[in-house]
This record gives structure tokens, C-alpha cells and sequence, in this order.
């Protein structure tokens, strides 16, 4: 029979508290639900809202709605099945896989793709970037010798916007003023480029964005990928939008920014001591989760703090038996601390940590990204500071 334990929910949030104090190195990996909390579609908001608006090709696209077992696909494995099939037929009309010609599942491809920009250029115009700025503030004024980072598999711009509104300068890996271009060996630690100062903090997008777009050669015989602005599409809109890359289907994945990107997140994690939080993503990326729990296997300096607005995320964590007790999982009722899986109990009253404490439900919030920002720019003392600094350079 499993152990029952609980776990004090003061004592934990405050030791979060200290570690943010004297962590040497800091990551971040905001997943879909850091957007959703600020008015972005997640992932399966924004599937329903694809199968709704899709036109051209809605028959292939209904013939990929549902995996053999008849669950629905999200947005996500339907593009990769998508990618599947145009690297199968190589595009071509005479070629089929799944009753979708090669030329049909392209068409599907950038139907896809323009709905994903529509939607979620037009949500953008109306979410609330305060959380956004707050947090990229408080986190510039972190003072340490290491470069901050910032991991998201969120296409849509906010940080982007959020960087530019605060002119808080951050590197992705770009670099060029009319089509920016990806250099990958910026990325490298031995690199005979010369990279941006520790003070910048770096933005790496793992599954593609809006502002990055397939350009094709002079000569029309190969891709690259630029990042243009958030017009670029409205201009040219045959521009085929990068997300969710395939590896095989260019030139060469060597310079296919989310290689690099991933490489880093590796780099990051297995690199020594260091503090990596998580919010808004619930695991269900293999790719990411084949780095995180390899990372947490091999680095023991590594202590990720991921939290969770759903409990049921964290049980399902837990019983994939992917535990270690160097990874400690906030869920509103549940938490998972150095390998146990408990309830929260709060036994005596804390200033902190009763903001984002109910005592009726016996759950905390910090699984919410806006209530998470909030406690990071509690815990800095310095909420005023960042609230003034927002508003002077929102009146600039």
C-alpha cells in the first residue's frame, strides 16, 4: 500500500522563496496555458476553432480529426500528420497517403497554418500583456552573472511585445534588420561569434511563432527561415508560416532554429547547478519531456519547480513514474516533493504565502500564471518599483 503523506504548503513555498535568492542560473518554460491565463486560445480552444473556420480543405482535414482509436487529435499531432504525409508524397498530386494527395495535404498545411495567425493575431489585440511586463521586469532585474532564459512552446508574441514595450533588449538567435535570419552557431558556447551580453536576456521559441516564416532562395530550390514582423503575413500572404517545422522536409535541420533550441534546453538543464520553473505546460510533449526527465536523471545540481493548474496533470505526472527528487510539482491540491505524491496541508499562517492560499478549498493558485507573477514580484520587494517602471516606459 502507497504511503499517505501531506506536504506543508509554507514551508515549500517559502524554500521556492530562497532558491530564487541564491540560484546562480535561471530558466523558464512557459507552456500553452501561461498564454490561455492571459486570453490566448489553447491548444484545444484553438483546434475546435480551426475545424470550425477551415474551408478549403475541410474533407482531408476531417479525415485526420481522429486517431484509429477514435479520440481527437489536437491541432498539434494533426499537423504532424500533416508533415507526415507532404514528406511521403513529396507535395505531389499523383502521390497519396491516407486518400490526401501530397498537393491536397499542403493546401491543408497552409490552411492551417493562416487560420492559426488569424485567430491568434486577432486574440493578441485584445489579452492582457500586464502579467507579461511584470514578469519580464521583474525578471530582468535579477541580478546574475549567467544569462536569464526563457523556453516557450507558445507560438503567439506576447513576450515579444513584452520585451519591446519595456525596451528590455533579448536574443533569439536572429540577427539581420530587414529579414532577419537564424545563425545557429550564436547558440554554441565555443562559438567564433561573438554573442549578446549575459544581461540580455535569450527567448527561444521551441515550436515556432508567428513572426517566422519559410523564404524561398533566388532561385527556388530551397528554404530558409526569417522573422519578420507581425505584418509580414497581411503583405505577402503566401509566406508559409513555421511552426511545428518538419526536420526532413529543408535543406538542412542544422539550421532549423528549434534543433538548435532544443539543444540549448538540453544544454541548460545538464549544465550544472541551476533553477528551472515551469508553468502552463502539463507534459505532453514527448520531445520536451524526453530532455527534462534526462536531465533531472543526470544532473543532480538541477532542481526544476513546475506548477500545475490542474491536480489531475500532476497524478498523471506521477504515474507515469517519472519522479525524481530533484523535481518538485505545485498543484492547487496536490503536490509531488522529493518523490511523494501529497496532499497541501497549511498549518500556520504565513504573510506570503496567505495571498495565495484558500483556506475553505484547501488549494493554492500558483498554478495560474497571472497569480504566479504575482508572487514572483512579491517576493522581490520590489512591486512598486515595477509598477512605476511599467507605467514610464508605457507613457514613453
Amino acid at each position: 500500500m502507497e504511503k499517505s503523506v501531506n506536504h506543508d504548503i509554507v514551508k515549500e513555498i517559502n524554500e521556492i522563496r530562497n532558491q530564487f535568492s541564491y540560484s546562480k542560473r535561471i530558466g523558464f518554460l512557459f507552456g500553452a496555458g501561461t498564454s490561455k491565463a492571459v486570453g490566448i486560445s489553447d491548444i484545444a480552444t484553438l483546434t475546435s476553432k480551426i475545424d470550425e473556420a477551415i474551408k478549403d480543405t475541410k474533407t482531408e482535414f476531417n479525415k485526420l480529426k481522429l486517431n484509429d482509436d477514435k479520440t481527437p487529435r489536437n491541432i498539434e499531432n494533426i499537423l504532424n500528420k500533416v508533415r507526415l504525409i507532404r514528406q511521403i508524397t513529396d507535395d505531389k498530386n499523383s502521390e497519396n497517403f491516407h486518400g490526401i494527395t501530397g498537393e491536397k495535404s499542403k493546401k491543408l498545411d497552409l490552411e492551417i497554418c493562416n487560420i492559426i495567425y488569424e485567430i491568434i493575431s486577432k486574440e493578441e489585440l485584445t489579452a492582457d500583456l500586464n502579467p507579461v511586463k511584470k514578469f519580464l521586469t521583474w525578471l530582468n532585474w535579477l541580478s546574475r552573472d549567467f544569462a536569464k532564459e526563457i523556453f516557450t512552446t507558445n507560438y503567439d508574441l506576447l513576450i515579444e511585445k513584452g520585451f519591446e514595450s519595456l525596451q528590455i533588449p533579448y536574443y533569439d538567435g536572429f540577427v539581420g534588420a530587414h529579414e532577419p535570419f537564424f545563425v545557429p552557431e550564436s547558440l554554441e558556447k565555443e562559438s567564433k561569434y561573438d554573442t549578446p551580453p549575459n544581461a540580455w536576456i535569450r527567448l527561444w521559441k521551441i515550436h515556432g511563432s508567428l513572426g517566422w516564416f519559410w523564404k524561398k532562395n533566388a532561385a527556388n530550390t530551397s528554404y530558409r527561415i526569417v522573422r519578420l514582423g507581425i505584418q509580414a503575413k497581411k503583405l505577402n500572404p503566401e509566406n508559409e508560416l513555421v511552426i511545428f517545422p518538419s526536420k526532413d522536409k529543408y535543406e538542412s535541420s542544422r539550421k532549423q532554429p528549434f534543433i538548435a533550441y532544443f539543444d540549448k534546453l538540453k544544454s541548460f538543464l545538464q549544465d550544472g547547478e541551476g533553477l528551472f520553473v515551469i508553468s502552463g505546460y502539463s507534459f505532453s510533449d514527448e520531445h520536451i519531456n524526453a530532455v527534462i526527465f534526462n536531465s533531472l536523471n543526470q544532473n543532480n545540481r538541477l532542481h526544476i519547480v513546475s506548477f500545475f493548474f490542474l491536480d489531475a496533470d500532476i497524478e498523471k505526472l506521477y504515474k507515469s513514474g517519472n519522479i525524481f527528487l530533484n523535481l518538485t510539482a505545485i498543484g492547487p491540491k496536490k503536490a509531488i516533493i522529493k518523490g511523494f505524491l501529497g496532499d497541501w496541508q497549511k498549518v500556520k499562517s504565513d504573510s506570503l504565502v496567505d495571498i495565495f492560499w484558500n483556506n475553505t478549498s484547501k488549494s493554492t493558485n500558483l498554478g495560474d500564471f497571472n497569480e504566479l507573477v504575482k508572487f514572483f514580484v512579491l517576493t522581490s520587494g520590489r512591486s512598486e518599483k515595477i509598477e512605476v517602471e511599467i507605467k514610464n516606459k508605457d507613457e514613453k
